[in-house]
């Protein structure tokens, strides 16, 4: 017989939805355990840059964001459309500020505003061309303590002897070209010295905030059980009172006399759910979402009784499928000077336009005749010279192993690279040198690259005509692979503006929560900001760990 222990309320998943779920439940006076399937805690959270998108919390009003609850209702309205029912958008943002103020009082996290990064649709009503986002404050690690050990890595590990925030990135890709570069490339050294000099182990962005919320966790006296799987939810009357798990190799059951918070994420990782629910080519070799993110919790709450929804999306993003693992590109398709073409050769696609944009439209354009996937995004050496890739300083060449690995091409002739990646060479030909006369003109008239604020965020504004377009000419040319890769699953249990898990007839499970990406996502299809993964998790965990308290 399995062993029984109990709680007032069990939260499975120890991500940034989870930490936050089960502090608010125990700042309400209810006794709260955390378990993690993983050997860390932290999720996709603590691997993430952790922007944060939450309109008119204090941090962005403090910094002088003129945002409104109106401004912000109208844009969320018109970038998620009628498919998420109004009273969850107005849920979100009606509680998301209360659930950033509660963390500044209850952990020793401290948030910045990303100046300057817009809005993704900031020429919507609503829209905020200087943005309205926010990310972790460095944080010393050695508040920690031995815990500091069990956060999950970071997806992408700044270089040592540094601390860099990930407004700095952009900034960064510039170094060759804007005096700002090398001014933001002193400024993380300083802050790492300033930092040591005090004793300190400064950590940024998703290290910061999954630290951040394990420390208030500590705090709190929440315990967080790793190594820790749900193998199903324990119902008993038509409730869900309980998990049971797996601890230290045997069977555990886990009773919930208040409720259950499935925050466990999503099934970016689970090759068998992908391909049940989402489109063809897919599969899990390219995400970067956590390992641990298998959809444990979404299938234990279908089961449960639970409706999925929004299980065919995802929170797209173009991959460049690297031998070191996918590479999330951000900046380096939005920088002058490449563009993305099909198995045609041809352009299809505003490179810079939002993330989930671009993979959507290499869905929804793919057909045997030309194929979006993959596609390949084109550059020259001028590009080359002129901006960082990934960790590679301008000027000097990729790595051997990404050519070996087939995901870069080079060769000296726009024909001869057309060859190698096998797309009609007259084609390549065509459309570089139809590109080339719009970047000399500044104005794209095919796509539209650069007509919106948010397509110039990551581009350089010393290049003229215009920041987000530059010609291809010099030799040699360069072709990256890009394949629709992801952040990770946005569809999961259906839930109500009180984060209650909901049946396919719209009744609630009684004891039964669920938050993340093991929740479909308030944002549907689409995506308003940088930090609307994060922003709408935490939120929903909050006002799950609250309403159970008052249940």
């Amino acid at each position: 017989m399995a062993a029984v222990v109990e709680y007032d309320v069990v939260v499975v998943g120890a991500g940034g939805a989870g930490m936050v779920g089960a502090l608010a439940a125990a700042k309400q006076g209810l006794r709260t355990l955390v378990i993690e399937k993983a050997a860390k805690y932290g999720g996709s959270a603590a691997r993430s840059g952790a922007g944060i998108w939450v309109p008119g919390n204090e941090v962005v009003l403090a910094a002088g964001v003129p945002d409104t609850p109106a401004k912000a209702a109208a844009y969320l309205s018109a970038v998620v459309g009628p498919d998420v029912p109004a009273a969850r958008q107005q849920a979100y943002l009606a509680n998301g500020p209360a659930m950033i103020s509660f963390l500044l009082r209850e952990t020793p996290l401290r948030f910045s505003f990303m100046e300057s990064y817009p809005d993704y649709y900031p020429e919507l009503y609503g829209g905020m061309p200087n943005g309205r986002s926010i990310e972790p404050a460095p944080l010393d690690a050695n508040i920690l303590g031995t815990e500091y050990a069990n956060l999950n890595p970071a997806y992408l590990a700044v270089p040592a002897g540094t601390v860099v925030m990930a407004v700095d990135y952009k900034w960064l890709a510039l170094i060759a070209r804007h005096p700002r570069g090398l001014a933001t490339a002193t400024e993380i050294v300083r802050r790492y010295l300033a930092a040591a000099f005090l004793g300190q182990k400064p950590i940024t962005m998703g290290q910061a905030l999954a630290g951040g919320l394990r420390a208030g966790l500590i705090a709190a006296d929440v315990p967080v059980w790793l190594n820790t799987p749900l193998t199903d939810l324990y119902v008993e009357g038509g409730r869900v009172a309980g998990v049971r798990a797996i601890r230290d190799g045997a069977e555990i059951l886990v009773r919930a006399r208040r409720g259950v918070l499935v925050a466990s994420g999503g099934f970016e990782h689970n090759e068998r759910m992908r391909k049940q629910f989402q489109q063809e080519p897919i599969g899990v070799n390219w995400t970067v979402g956590a390992a641990s993110n298998t959809g444990d919790g979404i299938e234990a709450g279908a089961r449960a009784g639970a409706a999925l929804e929004l299980m065919d999306d995802a929170w797209w993003g173009p991959m460049i499928p690297l031998p070191e693992g996918p590479y999330f590109c951000l900046s380096e398709r939005t920088l002058p000077g490449n563009i993305f073409v099909n198995a045609a050769g041809n352009r299809f696609v505003n490179e810079a336009a939002p993330y989930s944009d671009v993979v959507h439209v290499m869905y929804e354009k793919d057909t045997p005749q030309a194929p979006h996937i993959p596609c390949w995004m084109v550059t020259d050496q001028q590009y080359r010279n002129r901006y960082l890739f990934k960790d590679v300083s301008p000027a000097l060449p990729y790595p051997d192993a990404w050519y070996n690995s087939g995901a870069l091409h080079r060769d000296w002739t726009i024909e001869g690279l057309a060859t190698k990646i096998g797309v009609p060479p007259a084609a390549l030909r065509a459309t570089i040198n139809r590109f080339n006369a719009m970047a000399r003109a500044g104005q794209d008239t095919d796509f539209h690259r650069g007509d919106s604020t948010y397509d110039a965020y990551f581009a350089d504004p010393t290049n003229q005509p215009s920041p987000c377009l530059a010609p291809l000419w010099l030799p040699p040319y360069y072709a990256f692979k890009i394949v629709p890769g992801d952040l990770g699953t946005k569809g999961g249990i259906r839930t109500d503006a009180r984060a209650r898990a909901l049946r396919p007839d719209g009744t609630v499970i009684p004891g039964l929560y669920a938050a993340g990406n093991a929740s479909g996502a308030v944002m549907g299809r689409s995506y308003a900001g940088a930090g609307s993964t994060l922003g709408p998790a935490m939120t929903f965990a909050y006002v799950a760990g609250r309403d159970i308290a008052a249940s």
